[in-house]
This record gives C-alpha cells, structure tokens and sequence, in this order.
C-alpha cells in the first residue's frame, strides 16, 4: 500500500530553505495581553534574527499590515496578510513536502487550538489552506487534528513523537495509536514512528516533541535531560532516554543520543505555573540555529548548551535570541517559525 501522498515526503528541518514564515502575534488572543509590547519585541528580534539567513514572510492581520512595514526594513522581511487568530505557525501552518523533482506540496492538518484550549480557532484553521493557495502549492488535507510542534522527522523516514500529545483525549479520541501512527505515515510518507511518553511537565501543549527531542542528523537525536530527582522533569526525561536507548531509526540504526541539560525551573511571577524552558525549541536556518537563551539563573546552562550546539553543528552560526521574549505566551522560537524547503538537504 502506497502513502497517500508517496510521490512526496517531509524532509527534515535542516534541509535548505526557500524561506521561514512566522505570523505576527494578535493581542486579544493571547494569554497574557497586558504583555503584548513585550511579546512584539521577543517576536521582532526572532524575524531579524532568521532575516540574516534566510528570507521570512510574516503573516499578518490586515489592521497590523501598515505598521509593521514601517518597522522592517530589511528586503528580506516579506508580508503576507492572512487573517488568524494566534500567532503559532508551527502549530497552524502547513507542514511542507518535496518529491525528487523539488516540486513542493503542503499538508492542511485540522487545527483545534491545542485541544480547544482557546477560543476562537477558526481563522487559524485556515491558515494553511490560505498560505497554500496563495504560493499556488499542491494541498493535501489531513483528516487528523495535528500540530506541527508535535513532531519532527529525520528526512530519512523516521518521526519522532509523543504518545500524551498524540494520544490525547483532546485530538482524534476516535481514532487508536495505530490508527494515528498510519495517518503519520501515510501523510508524511514515513516508514517509522517513535512514541515517546511524555513531553515536558507543564507544557500545555500536553507534551509537544520540539520541547523535548529533535534529531540532530540521520541517527542523532538530541535529549533535554534533567539530573534533580525532585523535579518533575526527572521521570519524564530518564522514561524518554531509557525508550530511545531501545529505539532504532527506519533504517535499522541505533541511536547517538546527546544529552542537553536543561535550564534552572522557572515560574511565572503571577500566575505560579512553571514555564516551559527548552533549548531544543531552536530553530535551523540557512547555514545557522536560531537559538533561545534564558539568562539569570540559566546563563550557566545557556553557555553549556550552546558549546553543544556549537561542537555538534560546526558549520552552522548559533545565532541567540531572547528565549524569554515570548515564553509567558507558552511556547519559543520553533513554536514561532515554519520552513519551506526546496528539497536539497544540507547538514
């Protein structure tokens, strides 16, 4: 049985790009208005910070459109208006696909707003279908409820996964894991998923993979890990590294697991909920990582997963954005950004 879509296939995110999309953040929407100059500043840097790479579009509701052009200056900071209600294009754009030719095509996912969270997802639901339409790219319409954040692949046939997300009440309830894996594939056009249990604690997009997980290269993943048995995350993560240990990729290879240590705990200062800090929310661009930095109590963690980053990825820049710029609004920089690729891979 051929995937649905087996002439194309979702390359992995370090493959090249055409360009990044990013849409601009909608005050009414978010969870914490009040921080709306904030949250613009933490997004601007993010745009200027891709704009170095690569081209970005920035998606935008026609009231924002006239200021923002006022504001970016730079050639390669391009606008689109498309209305949405919020401003996570990871998780309500399109996941983008290539066939052998480099032709793209573009997965329209259903969108619920992480579980119906938050009301009203209607405008994002369109999203993808728009953003498609518009650069005149091939569609296909999932029947899944999916968030882009929820997985990542490793262009080779593997998809890495979380079964809480996946598995969750609040998305395809109807349908069983192996009904969930086989829409993946089919989808995707991938030959292997691998659950891991949970994501983050406190993560409220119940346990999003790119907080957590990502592979480094065919073979290669990257694991934040936490050494303090009174944390949560503790469990959580030795459950993943101890899971993935076990694990081979499509092709039969056992895994290189690299460990990230992650950040010092964090809580919100008003409403007490523990933010969720990852530096695996990075995000690859053109010949560099666009990745977020917390500061404080974390500038020795930042400065250990950087060196990281920087021996495992030698000939990409680590570009550092403010990681708490938009942290309180529940997500970071690969929350933020969504890559179109031309289907030329590139490590």
């Amino acid at each position: 049985m051929y995937p649905i879509n087996f002439n194309y296939r979702m390359p992995a995110e370090w493959s090249e790009h055409r360009r990044t999309f990013i849409s601009w953040p909608v005050q009414a929407s978010m969870c914490h208005p009040e921080d709306y100059e904030t949250v613009c500043k933490g997004y601007t840097e993010i745009i200027q910070a891709v704009a170095e790479f690569e081209p970005i579009t920035v998606l935008v509701n026609p009231d924002d459109s006239k200021a923002l052009c006022s504001i970016f200056t730079d050639k390669r900071i391009e606008f689109l208006e498309i209305e949405h209600n919020d401003a996570w294009l990871r998780d309500n754009g399109p996941t983008f696909l290539v066939n052998n030719l480099g032709q793209l095509a573009g997965v329209n996912w259903r969108f619920n707003a992480w579980g119906g969270k938050y009301e009203s997802w209607d405008l994002d639901d369109r999203v993808a279908s728009k953003l498609l339409e518009y650069f005149n790219i091939k569609r296909f319409d999932a029947s899944l409820v999916m968030e882009g954040g929820s997985l990542h692949v490793d262009g080779e046939g593997t998809l890495l996964t979380t079964e809480e997300c996946l598995l969750n009440q609040n998305r395809n309830s109807e349908l069983t894991k192996e009904q969930i894996e086989a829409e993946l594939k089919n989808n995707l056009n991938v030959r292997k998923v691998i659950w891991l249990k949970r994501g983050l604690e406190g993560d409220e997009t119940d346990g999003h993979v790119d907080n957590i997980a990502c592979f480094a290269a065919p073979g290669k993943i990257l694991l934040q890990v936490c050494n303090d048995p009174n944390d949560g995350n503790y469990e959580i993560t030795r459950t993943n590294l101890e899971l993935l240990q076990g694990e081979t990729d499509a092709r039969g290879r056992s895994f290189e697991i690299i460990p990230i240590q992650q950040p010092p705990k964090l809580y919100d200062p008003e409403t007490g909920a523990r933010l969720t800090l990852s530096y695996l929310n990075f995000y690859f661009v053109n010949g560099g990582i666009i990745f977020p930095v917390f500061g404080g109590q974390a500038a020795e963690t930042d400065e250990l997963a950087k060196l990281t980053l920087t021996r495992i990825f030698p000939q990409r820049r680590i570009r550092t954005v403010n990681g708490m710029g938009v942290i309180r609004e529940g997500g970071n920089v690969h929350c933020t950004t969504q890559q179109m690729p031309t289907g030329i891979n590139r490590l």
